[in-house]
């Protein structure tokens, strides 16, 4: 076969075929890691992944919503990367299936009374403590972390009743998560809740309405556990994300929108 032809011949096809190949591993490069996260730490991980994504070259894309819904996804195949969730169990649980490698505790998580009236909470908690509201919102506690919070809460103040389930259940709205619950109370549904802190603060400051802290003896510690994902274990950028969750700048910009400080 004639050199001159070979030779055109490969010039050819390295013209024609080697942009395509250096376009598929930019885009591959490029594509962006899927965080699951629980429906509480929506906000904040919107903050994280702006600042990850300005410290890095990496891309990140958020899917939050319940623990409990997200975990059995995860079971089924879905294309998580990393996930963030409301409590240490589903992470836990996902590792001993060989799903995930050891969780880590990136928040612990304050309970507290909110209203989007800003003259119904006082900071006494009075309305709750004298059963003064009418109708209250909560998570569901067989889904959610702060649902089981607020539900010792609520057994605490003899709201609700073991012995008598049917106490007050026509004053409970109940909430599939925590970002339901919230809008339960901020859309009338319900006058007052009990929240995530992080949903009524920001930096520090009272977005609106009123608000009363729960006493943190009242309910269990709500410690939120992220786990990588086996399925990403080989994705560079889905590890840099634990790694920079894990950060003492990033713990700091979570304390800021409400979380307690929590020594591992």
């Amino acid at each position: 076969m004639n050199v001159s032809y070979l030779y055109s011949l490969s010039r050819f096809l390295i013209a024609v075929f080697f942009p395509l190949l250096l376009t598929v591993n930019i885009s591959y490069a490029e594509k962006p890691i899927i965080v699951a996260v629980a429906s509480n730490f929506a906000e904040p991980m919107r903050e994280v992944q702006k600042k990850f994504e300005a410290d890095t070259d990496f891309k990140v894309k958020i899917s939050s919503g319940s623990s409990g819904k997200m975990a059995a996804q995860i079971m089924q195949g879905a294309p998580f990367d990393v996930f963030l969730s409301a409590d240490q169990a589903k992470p836990q649980w996902l590792y001993q299936q060989g799903l995930a490698e050891t969780p880590f505790t990136y928040a612990k998580g304050v309970l507290v009374l909110w209203s989007a009236n800003p003259l119904a909470v006082d900071d006494q908690g009075t309305i709750l403590i004298t059963h003064a509201f009418h109708r209250l919102a909560m998570a569901n506690p067989k889904l959610a972390p702060y649902g089981r919070a607020a539900e010792s809460v609520l057994l605490k103040l003899n709201i609700l009743s073991l012995k008598q389930p049917s106490l007050n259940r026509h004053r409970i709205v109940s909430g599939e998560n925590v970002a339901q619950t919230f809008q339960f109370i901020a859309s009338g549904n319900a006058d007052v809740g009990l929240v995530a802190q992080s949903q009524v603060l920001m930096k520090g400051q009272l977005r609106n309405g009123s608000y009363w802290k729960i006493p943190v003896d009242w309910y269990a510690p709500i410690l939120q556990d992220a786990t990588l994902l086996t399925r990403a274990k080989e994705k560079p950028a889905a590890r840099a994300f634990v790694e920079y969750l894990r950060a003492e700048s990033t713990r700091q910009l979570i304390q800021s929108f409400g979380y307690a400080h929590h020594v591992p």
